[in-house]
């Protein structure tokens, strides 16, 4: 396969590039992982340079997320049909207002839809349960039960909340190089509780929902 052909993983921290290793195994050589660090800052700067040297046919961005409660469970799979960073933006009396709002840009990414199907439709072979939806970024992740209230209200479609979809995607869009994301769910979106959080579990399934990447895409 000609480098054209190959496929880049962006994940954060190390715990997710094991879990992704494990799922796509040793011998894979079409598919590299970056981890790119925490935030949509080192997320983006990362993935640029790394396209920058390198081609690929796609950039998938993946890891643990948190999930809405009755919109994606604590083990679930989420895909990104639509990422949004959440808190670009500005306040004003009436609410936030968005980039897009603001007409300054836009901080919606679509996700390359072959990709999203391809890998939606191997999920729902396997006993993972899986859900397409729009992804949150944010650079501070939600902690209250009214930020959760207001970001739910504001984004009905939303699913989960992560750190560094958006900045990928960027960088995918500046270098014309397709993207998904692809998250599961560690802890419910809301008040901090830490000792509620199954990060192991989520990364059990992160394990188990890499092995589609190699086989669909």
């Amino acid at each position: 396969m000609s480098d054209e052909g190959r496929i880049l993983i962006v994940v954060s921290v190390d715990a997710e590039k094991e879990a992704v290793q494990r799922g796509i195994g040793e011998n894979n050589k079409n598919i590299d992982i970056l981890t790119a660090g925490v935030g949509v800052a080192k997320a983006a700067a990362a993935t640029a340079f790394k396209l920058a040297g390198e081609q690929y046919k796609l950039v998938i961005n993946t890891g643990i997320a948190g999930g809405f409660t009755g919109r994606a469970e604590i083990g679930t799979v989420v895909l990104a049909e639509q990422v949004i960073c959440a808190d670009l933006g500005a306040e004003s009396d009436s609410g936030f207002l968005t980039i897009d709002e603001l007409g300054f840009g836009s901080g919606v990414m679509d996700v390359d839809r072959p990709a999203l199907l391809s890998v939606y439709k191997a999920l729902e072979q396997t006993e993972l349960v899986v859900n397409k939806g729009e992804v949150l970024t944010l650079s501070t992740v939600t902690g209250t039960k009214e930020s959760t209230i207001e970001l739910m209200e504001r984004y009905p479609d939303a699913l989960a909340e992560a750190m560094e979809g958006f900045g990928v995607a960027s960088a995918c869009a500046l270098c014309e190089v397709p993207f998904m994301e692809m998250r599961t769910i560690s802890n419910a979106i809301g008040p901090r509780d830490r000792e509620a959080w199954r990060i192991k579990e989520a990364l059990l399934s992160l394990e188990e929902a890499s092995k589609t990447i190699s086989e669909v895409v």
